[in-house]
């Protein structure tokens, strides 16, 4: 038995190893086509990640990057806005308002400081199928990062926001409102945990932005990007 199932193996074998040949063939091929090899297809991809952490950083990281942003802006959870009004009426309009532009103002201090940490993960980070995202769709580059990081530098980001969010004072304000919040009469009270809230969402406007940079640079590869980026997407 043993005697028949050593060639079937070994073929096996061969025309796995045929099929990565050719997929790494094909591959070789496709970078060739378009000019550049593909030390240089991934070196391009990661130029315009790290121009599009980068900016999108110091974008947000600006004083009102949060704060006075229509799209990113931190407000208080959908769920918890028909209990914020009954807070409102019992006088703690102003210390509510005051927990969501401390939310906003930690989370401009945290995308100053998370660019670093982007651009740590960016670097080490390897890509698997840089022609597939230079071809890809405008945001193809930035999936690929999150999906890649999203998890690794989540437990970061937390850190990084918990410390600015202390250094504001948010938890402060913050716990006066959950004080008054819990002792409301009420059943089945939505979760107001506003720090976890103000991290996912901080962390989900930092990619959100991310792809905006890159789907800029897709549209004007030359004026945007470097020359590399301009040559190579330019001719996708």
């Amino acid at each position: 038995m043993v005697r028949y199932l050593v060639p079937f193996f070994l073929v096996g074998c061969l025309t796995s190893c045929a099929n990565m040949t050719q997929v790494l063939d094909t591959g070789a091929q496709m970078s060739q086509a378009m000019g550049y090899s593909p030390t240089q297809l991934n070196t391009a991809v990661k130029d315009v990640l790290q121009l599009s952490v980068t900016r999108a950083s110091d974008q947000l990281a600006g004083s009102g990057g949060y704060g006075q942003s229509n799209r990113w802006r931190l407000g208080l959870p959908e769920s918890v806005q028909p209990v914020a009004e009954t807070l409102k009426q019992l006088g703690l309009g102003g210390p509510l308002n005051q927990v969501e532009t401390l939310m906003n103002r930690g989370a401009e201090l945290a995308a100053a400081e998370a660019k670093g940490v982007f651009i740590e993960a960016l670097n080490g980070m390897a890509v698997q199928d840089a022609i597939g995202i230079v071809r890809g769709d405008k945001t193809a580059a930035t999936d690929y990062f999150r999906s890649a990081t999203e998890t690794q530098l989540h437990a970061r980001y937390k850190g990084i926001m918990q410390n600015q969010l202390q250094q504001v004072g948010f938890y402060k304000q913050y716990q006066q409102v959950l004080t008054t919040y819990k002792a409301l009469p009420m059943a089945n009270k939505p979760d107001l945990d506003l720090e976890q809230y103000a991290v996912n969402q901080g962390l989900q406007a930092l990619y959100g932005q991310i792809a905006e940079e890159e789907q800029k640079i897709r549209a004007n590869p030359v004026e945007q990007g470097t020359a590399l980026i301009g040559a190579i997407f330019g001719k996708r």
